[in-house]
């Protein structure tokens, strides 16, 4: 199975998951409008203000984006008693996939981000707020609230915005609780001491926040690497997942695992709250048992979508399906490469102690017959490239009504598919070109020939390698199946 189908698996499996957040709720405040002039009272823009929206934010945020991708959402956290206190509490229930518990405090306000924005430019943020940990009754009343949810979660996100629900031993409290009911935790981190999060399975800061967790420079992937593993080593966290804008992500594990992913974003737009969609993704792939690596490159792909989008955006699941399409047919067109850049990849891989296998064909109509060869071919080796005869190549070969398809048609079926690596279009009647460029470890035809009578035999086997005969599947015929459809 290869990585898209995998996580088109996991999402279609979404609403099967439920994940606990548990951390600094807020409400977003958007105040949209434009400015076309500068006040006569001091050097300042009037800004015309033309609508206002309000959405959950910080841990909130979390929250919907576990919502929009189709998973059940759990949370508990705390909210003043106020109107702003109100509406965060009628946003989370207004979902009928959200369950919500939360401590209501006389004596402090809800959080609240105001954003003024003008022609999809930030202007001015205004927070109100007031930072302060839990009372110990409030401390008890949250611990009762998580260890009545816990059963019913497969993986609980602490999401740490620094205004006091995760300050002093409550982190500590709430860490010991989950993996005592054997739920992992995710952790997107606060301030400069991580060590409150010992325990978790896996915190997500980004390069500033573990630069200084780790008071280490994080300016490269070593220097990334090597301040990850220092947090692993002297806080207890089993593995860290730093976010590093255009430079992408890193995954290091405590089992000394290092994965690098790309950035995938198009274009940037607004990176608030990239960060909650990372740590929703991730819960989710989790809860669904997929490895961390599975997670971290659903949750790139996340980031990519919502980084496009302006204000605390979430994902939505479609958006998520429609972008593994996309980057499937992406990768699918870098399978196919011209001679000299194939060379070089072959280079690269049989320095890395793979084989490289190679078959060829004109692959006109695929059928099941092609299939089979594809899939006998691609046991035979670690790499399978695909040498595809040109269109020109195929008419002299055919006759002039062929090929049906295009060369390029044909290479776009090909690379495809999960067992094909690399597709080669050659214009000669004959591999054997390609081949002497290539020089692959194996050399893979239909058993409709004999060993003596394969194009490159000699080459591969005096360059050390081997000549493969598959068993052809009987009745599968392109030319047979055009020959039906002209007298059909």
């Amino acid at each position: 199975m290869n990585s898209r189908t995998r996580h088109l698996e996991l999402l279609n499996r979404a609403s099967n998951v439920d994940i606990l957040c548990v951390g600094d709720i807020m409400l977003d405040r958007f105040v949209y409008g434009s400015v076309d002039r500068i006040s006569p009272e001091a050097p300042i823009p009037v800004m015309r203000i033309n609508r206002e929206q309000s959405m959950l934010g910080g841990a909130g945020n979390v929250v919907r984006n576990l919502l929009s991708l189709g998973a059940n959402a759990r949370f508990c956290g705390l909210v003043g008693k106020d109107e702003a206190g109100r509406e965060v509490a009628s946003l989370l229930n207004e979902d009928d996939q959200c369950t919500a518990n939360l401590i209501v405090d006389d004596h402090r306000p809800t959080s609240v981000k105001t954003r003024f924005m003008a022609s999809n430019q930030q202007m001015l943020r205004a927070d109100h707020e007031h930072i302060a940990a839990l009372s110990e009754t409030q401390q008890q009343q949250l611990l009762l609230d998580v260890a009545e949810s816990l059963p019913d979660v497969q993986v609980m996100v602490l999401s740490d915005y620094g205004k006091g629900v995760l300050e002093g031993d409550n982190t500590q409290h709430l860490i010991t609780l989950a993996r005592k009911a054997g739920i992992s935790v995710v952790v997107d981190p606060k301030g400069n001491d991580y060590s409150k999060y010992r325990g978790a399975t896996l915190v997500t800061p980004n390069r500033k926040e573990l630069s200084e967790a780790s008071q280490m420079p994080c300016d490269n992937d070593q220097s990334i690497i090597a301040a990850a593993r220092h947090i692993i080593e002297t806080c207890g966290i089993e593995n860290v997942l730093a976010t590093r804008s255009q430079d992408g992500m890193t995954l290091v594990t405590k089992s000394g695992e290092v994965v690098h992913q790309a950035t995938v974003a198009r274009e940037v737009f607004d990176v608030s709250g990239a960060g909650d969609t990372v740590v929703a993704t991730l819960a989710l792939a989790l809860g669904l048992g997929a490895s961390l690596s599975e997670g971290a490159e659903l949750a790139n792909i996340a980031a990519g979508i919502v980084v496009a989008k302006t204000g605390t955006a979430s994902v939505y699941q479609d958006e998520l399906v429609n972008a593994l399409h996309h980057q499937e047919l992406n990768q699918a067109e870098a399978k196919i490469l011209d001679r000299p850049h194939a060379k070089d990849k072959v280079v690269h891989w049989q320095r890395q102690g793979l084989s490289v296998g190679f078959t060829n064909g004109c692959f006109d109509l695929l059928h099941p017959g092609h299939i089979s060869l594809i899939k006998q071919s691609a046991a035979q080796c670690d790499r399978l490239i695909v040498g595809l005869n040109s269109d020109a190549s195929v008419k002299r070969l055919k006759g002039d009504e062929r090929p049906i398809q295009t060369e390029m048609a044909r290479a776009t079926v090909l690379s495809s598919l999960a067992d094909v690596d690399m597709v080669v279009i050659f214009e000669e009647d004959t591999p054997m070109e390609t081949l002497s460029a290539l020089l692959p470890d194996v050399l893979i035809k239909g058993a409709d020939y004999t060993i003596d009578q394969v194009v490159g035999a000699d080459l591969i086997q005096q360059n050390g390698g081997r000549v493969f005969l598959a068993q052809l599947e009987d009745g599968f015929s392109t030319t047979n199946t055009v020959n039906k459809l002209k007298n059909s």
